[in-house]
């Protein structure tokens, strides 16, 4: 089932949440850094990466919301899945999104960045952990269900950008 919103021969989405993964994720590392150490400075990064993986989150969304209407068989299990996935996405973004709202201080541009209420590392901690399991919904329909992979896929196939179909 080959993704409708493709680029260069390729699913779009897949190339997209690498951003939003990256960043929420090392936002959580920087904070356990600044627990660990007090550092002010690694709460500062934290903030400004919750807000960039947070609007890249909302990026990658429409992407993959294409393919899960165009593509995927309505009431199939990878329907199922792709639901479960996205909106278990929806919330990861929106417990980041929380967060990032509970840390900012009283400054403006680069200085709004407060330290971390208890409330602000409970809801990244916990998108991070919902993350990895929408992540794995994600790996689920693309490798165990195929959504998203070209039909003629194969270890022998050309490149995406000969223009040649995949035998």
């Amino acid at each position: 089932m080959e993704s409708k919103a493709r680029a260069a021969g390729h699913s779009i989405h897949p190339m997209l949440i690498t951003f939003p993964l990256g960043l929420l994720g090392m936002a959580v590392i920087f904070d356990i850094i600044y627990l660990a150490t007090g550092s002010r400075g690694w709460t500062v990064v934290s903030f400004w990466m919750i807000a960039a993986g947070v609007i890249s989150g909302l990026v990658a969304a429409v992407p993959g919301a294409i393919d899960w209407l165009t593509v995927v068989p309505s009431g199939s299990r990878a329907w199922q899945i792709g639901l479960y996935h996205g909106v278990g996405n929806v919330i990861v973004v929106l417990l980041f999104a929380a967060s990032w709202v509970f840390r900012r201080g009283p400054g403006d541009g680069f200085d709004m960045a407060g330290l971390p209420s208890t409330i602000a590392l409970i809801c990244s901690f916990a998108g991070l952990l919902l993350a990895l399991v929408t992540g794995w919904l994600g790996g689920e329909l693309v490798e165990r269900l195929g959504i998203a992979v070209h039909e003629g896929a194969n270890p022998d196939a050309p490149s995406s950008l000969s223009k040649r179909p995949p035998v």
